[in-house]
């Protein structure tokens, strides 16, 4: 592989695999695949802190974003009705009328 060329997380899993089985030293597979061995290293370090991730229920992740997402909504629509709520009674409280003056008179008007 020439400078600069990027290796495929295909290849990087495989160049690790090779190190973590001991089948091979890092200087040689380091010749063998034309990385820097500090690279191969860096590598085999960022998949030993993250292979209990790999254990890690998918699910779960998903079901937790989820929950998050809905309570969120929830909350929303909460302020939401209780925002409605009070434009309700405000609307109720400004458009009620006395009951002396709901009575319709029929007939004319007095003086006329």
């Amino acid at each position: 592989m020439s400078k600069h060329n990027k290796v495929s997380k295909e290849d990087k899993a495989k160049i690790v695999m090779t190190v973590l089985r001991g089948e091979k030293t890092v200087a040689e597979i380091a010749s063998q695949y034309a990385v820097h061995p500090n690279l191969i290293s860096r590598w085999k370090q960022q998949a030993v802190n993250n292979m209990a991730e790999l254990f890690e229920d998918e699910r779960e992740k998903i079901d937790r974003k989820m929950y998050r997402e809905q309570a969120h909504k929830i909350e929303q629509l909460e302020k939401l009705v209780g925002q409605r709520e009070y434009e309700l009674d405000w609307l109720k409280k400004k458009l009620s009328v006395p009951d002396n003056y709901r009575e319709v008179k029929i007939g004319r008007p007095k003086g006329s």
